[in-house]
């Protein structure tokens, strides 16, 4: 059997560990395990002991239980109920005022945490019940909470570019850079489509009483001085500490850390147990990240030596694939990986086999990772296999079905399909920050 057919063979043998119910880390190190052995004999032991210091000591990924721990601290703090007050009070008399303060909210509250899943539960506990009681489209409402929910992929710190950078020997800063414009032209689409369709039909997200929102100009300068400042006082110090060189991705993550501390000190909600439950779920989180980060290395790496370079290298020559048309078919596997794959996985199998050919074609770096993260961004909304969806099923009330959520995120899909079009057809969507901001 060829290398190129025993390469190709991995995924199949994957698929099926996955289908049998076999954690996906394991999966991975399994099929390298049994595919490896053939290659390397007794000497694979050795090979994959060696893959794991390798991670285990690589300094970028330390910035990961950091970024973790902050995002679980403000999880478990009173920032997210303040943030969505201001945003309400702001934000509430506008049609759909209550879906778009829920966009707006989760913008900041991604960016505060960057994790996907935290910030969908957070903000679906605290909206779902609002929109519902004042009689909200349920598709809409499904629609909000998951778009909302998958801002903490776009938005920096998002840990997703952080594995990323980290796997593509890309700057952190740069990528974060990267992807700033392309976050908040997202943020832009998804409220101007809010506010659209509540203006063309009100029966579907009716405005909220003037009572919630017309407060006195002190009151409400005051809410938001308590609600929103710390947070984005906290955003700006560990983002521009990183964009302007001052500190590394993991000092930066380590003052973030002690900023979220202090924050639930200042709301006096800090207690002991807060502080345990918010260490127990870095722990597990981290834990569960840097697996699949050890599998999913161990897979790409024996994949590669056993022809898996050879077989993409053959396909894209006989295809005779421009660069553009190289890079389109690489983000439609990660897009069809995305539906069965976690994200972690997918970049962790993708990159080292996509990477020798980009860079042969001299496709920009910075460019192509910002277009992946928003593949794995809409993969994660797209049906039938949306995470988002299931990650909404778990809080989303009896009455608000399935039907309602995969009508509601569609439009969301094609929101995002448009951000990567524009960037797809200016790059300098990417790439124009990461040259003047990083490091100036």
């Amino acid at each position: 059997m060829s290398g190129g057919l025993t390469a190709a063979l991995m995924f199949p043998a994957l698929f099926l560990f996955i289908f049998l119910g076999m954690p996906v880390s394991f999966s991975l190190a399994a099929v390298a395990l049994l595919f490896g052995i053939g290659t390397f004999g007794e000497a694979i032991g050795s090979i994959f002991f060696d893959r794991l210091l390798g991670i285990s000591t690589a300094s970028m990924l330390a910035a990961v239980p950091l970024f973790i721990f902050m995002g679980a601290m403000l999880e478990r703090s009173a920032i997210a109920e303040r943030l969505f007050r201001v945003m309400q009070i702001w934000l509430g008399f506008l049609p759909g005022g209550l879906a778009i303060a829920t966009i707006a909210m989760s913008a900041v509250f991604a960016a505060a945490t960057g994790i996907i899943g935290a910030v969908e539960a957070v903000i679906g506990m605290m909206a779902i019940p609002a929109m519902m009681k004042l009689g909200y489209n349920k598709g809409l409402i499904s629609g909000t909470i998951c778009a909302g929910g998958s801002l903490g992929t776009i938005i920096p710190p998002s840990i997703v570019v952080i594995i990323y950078a980290s796997l593509a020997e890309l700057s952190i800063g740069e990528l974060f850079a990267g992807i700033i414009v392309p976050g908040g032209l997202m943020v832009v689409l998804f409220i101007l489509y809010i506010f659209v369709r509540a203006a063309l039909r009100p029966q579907d997200a009716p405005r909220a009483p003037p009572e919630s929102y017309a407060l006195p100009l002190r009151e409400k300068l005051a809410i938001t001085v308590s609600g929103l400042a710390p947070a984005v006082v906290l955003v700006a110090a560990v983002l521009g500490a990183i964009l302007a060189g001052i500190a590394s991705p993991t000092e930066a993550a380590a003052v973030g850390s002690v900023g979220a501390i202090l924050l639930t000190l200042a709301y006096r909600e800090f207690s002991f147990d807060l502080l345990r439950a918010s260490l127990r779920k870095t722990l597990t989180v981290t834990a569960m990240v840097m697996m699949i980060v050890v599998g999913g290395n161990m897979f790409s790496s024996v994949f590669i030596v056993i022809g898996g370079s050879t077989l993409v290298g053959g396909l894209v020559d006989d295809l005779q694939l421009s660069p553009a048309q190289m890079v389109a078919l690489f983000l439609f596997i990660v897009f069809l990986l995305g539906f069965v794959l976690d994200w972690i996985t997918v970049v962790l199998i993708c990159l080292p086999i996509f990477l020798p050919q980009l860079k042969a074609a001299g496709v920009d770096g910075i460019w192509f990772a910002v277009m992946v993260v928003i593949v794995i961004q809409t993969a994660y909304l797209t049906p039938p296999m949306a995470p988002a969806v299931f990650y909404l099923r778990t809080i989303a009330p009896p009455e608000m079905t399935y039907r309602d959520m995969y009508r509601g995120v569609a439009p969301f899909v094609v929101l995002e399909a448009i951000v990567l079009l524009i960037v797809a057809l200016v790059p300098e969507a990417a790439t124009y920050l990461p040259k003047v901001l990083v490091g100036f």
